[in-house]
């Protein structure tokens, strides 16, 4: 009888601890107070999730980090989780009430639907740290609200929150500047033997590329990367593969002196051969007090490059109300678009052009390319020297993507569908079906715009370029 009794005892006890412990469960997975302003809200999220325990330089890594076997586990989340997507600026910006980067709100946003983080391994020993569906929807409107505010483009409804925006082109365009930009920009004087201009390599007629795997210079020298579109570059947070310009002006002042493309042994050797034209004399003299020097001759070829966007596509139509703007295919390839997360770094105005990621996400994408590895591919490496950044690269815009094969920044894509269906395997361990690919592409093919009222078109024939695997 005693016994028994002890059993019952027992068997109440642990009742009352599963009790206690469920209703602590559920109250930890109660999502923040709506008193609180949705940023904080949002930090506080990011904060219980263990978000900095993973994806920070410097993680806040759990007790049982440093335990045998668990530890190492926890470790090499961390590592690949901090390689993956670094979450201390969009932290630092939500606890400093500055604006943040619209990337990572969308990536953020994503693996909130997703409800794919924290792991179970993670919110099974951290209570309440489990994305629910009420946190989702708070990250969702969050999300929402600031692509409302940051953009300020009109957009109403659900559109509001789309990660992608329509093209509103600059007002503030200095019209002299730009005609004399214009002629810069297509003026060959600016090489050293007068061969090479700007156009060369960013022809307006060919979607501002040269559709080269790499462009040719001077004496027909190859250079080692792609040569990105000049359309909508005015859009881009950095300039170039690896970001070493800040500004368009800044990128205008590097080609001329490249060996490789340009070759001018200096900006004096280029005004010396300018100042020679009358009428570039007048003209500079007219606008900038200096006359001709560098700056003012990257100031006018920035100022054109200014007015190269691409308003106006059918993606943009739609986004802006026309519900006839686009099929059932290009519909159904733009809801893949956002569900493979390709809407997590293509986003904002540019589709793309706001952060630097990883090439080779998910997959080795250079073990498995089949090319020995150039200077070229270590890309924001180049310039910080900092080992996560190895092989990451600025995010390429996708306006008018359809004119600017071959893709990639080593362009060993000749084509849509090969670029689409591999970005989707190396960067989201994705395998497309045929189906999806067309979907994607189609939706892709709305992204092509106008420039001055008319349709960009690309007078070269698709898909004839040539791999060049030797580049010296």
């Amino acid at each position: 009888m005693k016994n028994l009794k002890r059993r019952q005892k027992l068997l109440i006890a642990l009742l009352a601890i599963v009790v206690v412990l469920a209703v602590v469960y559920r109250i930890t997975l109660c999502p923040p107070s709506d008193d609180l302003p949705a940023e904080a809200r949002v930090t506080q999220m990011l904060e219980d999730g263990g978000c900095l325990s993973c994806h920070t330089a410097n993680p806040d890594l759990p007790f049982y980090a440093t335990w045998p076997v668990a530890g190492d586990l926890v470790q090499k989340d961390a590592k690949e989780g901090y390689r993956a997507y670094d979450i201390a600026p969009l932290y630092e910006a939500l606890k400093s009430g500055s604006t943040p980067n619209p990337v990572d709100v969308a990536k953020v946003e994503k693996v909130a639907i997703d409800r794919r983080m924290p792991e179970a391994k993670y919110y099974l020993m951290h209570w309440g740290s489990q994305m629910t569906e009420a946190k989702a929807d708070i990250f969702v409107e969050w999300a929402r609200d600031y692509r409302t505010a940051y953009y300020n483009d009109g957009l109403v409804g659900d559109r509001a929150g789309e990660p992608i925006r329509p093209i509103i082109p600059p007002t503030d365009i200095d019209d002299a500047k730009a005609r004399l930009g214009f002629d810069l920009y297509h003026d060959t004087r600016l090489s050293v033997d007068n061969t090479i201009s700007c156009a060369s390599c960013h022809d307006l007629k060919t979607g501002g590329v040269d559709n080269h795997q790499y462009s040719h210079g001077v004496n027909d020298l190859l250079g080692g990367v792609n040569a990105p579109t000049v359309y909508n570059a005015v859009y881009n947070f950095v300039q170039f593969w690896d970001g070493r310009a800040k500004t368009l002006a800044e990128q205008a002042a590097g080609p001329p002196l490249n060996p490789v493309e340009m070759a001018s042994t200096s900006f004096d050797e280029i005004i010396a051969k300018l100042a020679e034209d009358k009428d570039y004399v007048e003209r500079f003299a007219a606008l900038y007090p200096e006359g001709i020097t560098e700056a003012s001759i990257t100031n006018a070829i920035e100022e054109f490059e200014r007015t190269l966007t691409t308003p106006n596509s059918q993606f943009d139509k739609w986004l802006l109300g026309d519900n006839g703007a686009l099929s059932k295919q290009e519909l159904n390839g733009y809801a893949l678009f956002k569900e493979h997360n390709c809407a997590t770094c293509h986003v904002g105005v540019n589709l793309g052009g706001e952060s630097y990621e990883l090439m080779g996400l998910r997959r080795h994408y250079f073990e498995e390319r089949g090319m020995e590895l150039t200077e070229e591919d270590n890309g924001r490496y180049k310039e910080t020297k900092e080992e996560r950044d190895r092989h990451r690269f600025k995010v390429p815009s996708l306006r008018n993507v359809e004119l600017t094969w071959p893709y990639y920044h080593d362009g060993t894509r000749l084509t849509m569908d090969d670029a689409v269906r591999d970005m989707a395997l190396y960067q989201s361990d994705v395998e497309l079906t045929d189906g999806e690919v067309m979907d994607i592409v189609a939706f892709l093919r709305t992204l092509t715009g106008e420039y001055n009222g008319v349709k960009l078109t690309n007078t070269n024939e698709y898909g004839v370029i040539v791999v060049h695997d030797d580049h010296e």
